[in-house]
């Protein structure tokens, strides 16, 4: 796959990128099972729903999480649906969550995950977004292929987004499009993964360019190799992640960027801290 070349000098006329830059939660599928997730990333969300569903327990856990994005730097973040999940979140789940999320001065901007298979299942987390102040839905949504008119109806009702995430099926992103559809361009969207593509080999930086009438999101993310799966620091895979910045700033893209960063074996903080940190020194450059 022919990367583009980060070496060729910069020649932008316009200012420093001011996306707001968000850590999505799901960085720690794998804390729960201390690092050692063994059997897939469905694994993960078990044992980290089973952490955060008890009310006794849930405002301690909740506030730990929203302290360590804080500390890492962030003022927004998105929350993966297994740390706040509308099969057991109460309103009195909800209500610690966002008063955790303000008193640790943090912005909600998505939810991600999955977001059913029935319309019931999508109303749950359409009003779990609304309640929380997160505007787009980021992810999967399996029931959009049977009802879409549905699907619409309840965007709308609750005046929330749909970004379609890109997995391993969209190899390029006229799979993507094709998806989506060609209607509803206001609320209905891709949150692009660059981690995705790159796994798929895949071209992320041409992907972004296809995509860029439909962006509202990005999950920015960088993997080891063509192939697997197994993300890294930004920078050190081979996505072309500073090259993926530049695009983002010729197309004009000023929407939410979340940095996307999951290890199966090892705490990625202090790798999520300084893929931050290089993210802005590309933004401002």
């Amino acid at each position: 796959m022919i990367r583009e070349d980060t070496t060729k000098k910069k020649n932008y006329s316009f200012c420093m990128m001011k996306n707001h830059l968000s850590c999505i939660t799901a960085n720690y599928v794998a804390k729960e099972l201390n690092y050692h997730m063994t059997d897939g990333w469905s694994q993960g969300n078990t044992a980290t729903q089973e952490a955060f569903k008890s009310l006794e327990t849930f405002e301690a856990k909740f506030t730990e999480l929203a302290e360590a994005v804080r500390e890492l730097g962030f003022s927004y973040l998105d929350i993966w649906i297994a740390h706040l999940h509308p099969c057991w979140a109460t309103d009195e789940h909800v209500a610690i969550a966002c008063d955790v999320l303000k008193q640790n001065q943090l912005t909600p901007l998505s939810l991600a995950g999955g977001f059913g298979s029935t319309l019931e299942q999508l109303e749950g987390f359409c009003r779990l977004a609304s309640s929380v102040g997160a505007g787009i839905l980021a992810g999967g949504m399996p029931v959009w292929h049977s009802d879409r008119a549905g699907c619409i109806r309840l965007l709308r009702q609750y005046g929330i987004k749909w970004a379609f995430e890109n997995h391993p099926n969209e190899k390029t992103a006229e799979d993507v499009i094709a998806i989506i559809g060609e209607e509803d361009m206001d609320i209905v969207g891709v949150a692009c993964d660059t981690g995705w593509f790159g796994t798929n080999d895949c071209d992320a930086n041409e992907a972004l360019r296809k995509l860029a009438p439909r962006l509202m999101h990005l999950h920015l993310k960088d993997v080891r190799e063509a192939g697997q799966h197994r993300t890294c620091q930004l920078g050190d895979g081979v996505v072309g992640i500073e090259a993926c910045v530049e695009t983002l700033r010729e197309i004009g893209y000023q929407g939410p960027i979340g940095i996307e960063h999951e290890p199966e074996e090892y705490d990625p903080t202090e790798e999520v801290r300084e893929s931050l940190r290089l993210l802005k020194s590309w933004m401002s450059e």
